[in-house]
């Protein structure tokens, strides 16, 4: 029975990537089924070698009377939540934890596949460092799959995020997927929810190329969702107020306990400044944080974003985030906001890591996007020396 059901999810996988053969190329959509193979080897690691709550989320859900999943749907929050949406495959059906690994993974995958779906439709060249293509090999990131493919939220979220935003290219088309995104992310993390509507609000309201209309429309519809969601954010997160003394508060508390683990990979940056924080949350573990083969990987992975970003920021970085298209601008802001919130509270690199990727698309197709604006840049810039030097040699 399970045997089937798996084939049954890599039919499902296969059929999704074909869904998109008239509007993606036959190379792209060889590149998504790649895609698919790698998520799915990675997949097959993390059941096996991969630790963390995904194997509580899965068994609890076993072990549960209905009566538990009655309980945890009232929750209707966080763990709860999740134990309620494994009961039904886990408990009634009885499935395997690799079987829900798989369930998983195809749900990673396909949130993937939208990023790379929006990546082909927004950005115009596939751009080079160092004399590498940078598309698709960033979407090859080992990271990218490995916290995506897991029995857990990170999975979902990173699904409700890609869902959200690919519904936002076309609103009114897609609404039913802005929706779902929506509420998932709100039933899973409310505080992402938050981070998603305030993101896309800012960048709505100051999007150049939308008319008035829509952006004075759609911020206040997004806002407007921010602002009523925002005491049960207060509530989940155990805030009492929306002040900045509560604020520090939390993020003190969080830093204190996560320092303090026996995680190998627990850090205290509790004496570190603002900036120190938000690069450990971006860059690291780096090569002096090196415990295992699994941060050996994060560590080759960080060192080529932190190139990209410093050829970024030397680069009219401000002018290209003005010309970027709306969705791009709003990635951005909402990897902004993210980093923001996460790199005050957490002391733990294996955290950091998990809840970066959530954040990490936005940060890679700006790089993207960036990359190939400078390319047009200097296309033109050549063109214009050429044209001059034609019109100086006709005088």
């Amino acid at each position: 029975m399970e045997i089937i059901f798996n084939v049954f999810l890599i039919a499902v996988g296969y059929l999704f990537i074909t869904s998109f053969k008239d509007r993606l190329s036959p190379n792209n959509l060889n590149t998504l089924k790649k895609l698919a193979v790698f998520h799915i080897v990675f997949g097959t690691y993390y059941c096996f070698f991969g630790n963390g709550d995904s194997v509580g989320y899965w068994n609890q859900a076993k072990l549960m009377s209905y009566k538990d999943f009655l309980y945890s749907i009232n929750e209707y929050q966080g763990t709860y939540f999740m134990y309620a949406l494994n009961y039904y495959p886990s408990n009634v059906l009885g499935m395997s934890y690799f079987t829900g690994t798989m369930i998983y993974s195809l749900i990673g995958f396909i949130g993937l596949a939208y990023f790379y779906i929006i990546a082909v439709e927004l950005v115009k060249n596939n751009p080079k460092f160092k004399e590498y293509y940078m598309f698709p090999l960033l979407f090859f990131l080992p990271n990218l799959h490995f916290w995506s493919c897991a029995v857990g939220k990170d999975s979902l979220l990173f699904f409700c995020i890609a869902l959200f935003v690919y519904g936002l290219i076309m609103p009114f088309k897609r609404m039913p997927m802005i929706v779902l995104g929506l509420t998932l992310s709100y039933f899973i993390r409310p505080h992402i929810t938050l981070f998603l509507l305030m993101s896309f609000g800012m960048a709505y309201f100051l999007g150049r190329k939308i008319s008035l209309f829509r952006r004075v429309a759609f911020f206040g519809v997004l806002i407007g969702l921010a602002i009523a969601i925002l005491p049960i954010v207060l509530k989940y997160a155990k805030i009492e107020e929306a002040s900045i003394d509560s604020f520090n508060e939390f993020s003190d508390h969080k830093v204190a306990v996560l320092s303090t683990s026996n995680s190998t990979s627990a850090v205290d940056i509790s004496s570190y400044p603002f900036p120190l924080k938000v690069l450990t949350f971006l860059y690291r573990p780096f090569f002096f944080d090196i415990n295992g083969i699994p941060s050996v990987i994060a560590s080759f992975e960080n060192l080529l974003l932190l190139l990209l970003s410093i050829k970024v920021f030397k680069n009219r970085p401000i002018k290209a985030f003005k010309k970027a298209p709306f969705i791009i601008q709003g990635m951005m802001y909402f990897l902004i906001i993210g980093t923001l919130a996460f790199s005050q509270s957490l002391g733990n690199l294996g955290i950091m890591l998990r809840m970066r990727n959530m954040f990490l698309p936005g940060l890679l197709l700006f790089i993207l996007w960036h990359l190939s604006y400078l390319e047009d840049k200097n296309e033109e810039d050549l063109k214009n020396d050429s044209l001059e030097k034609s019109k100086n040699s006709t005088v």
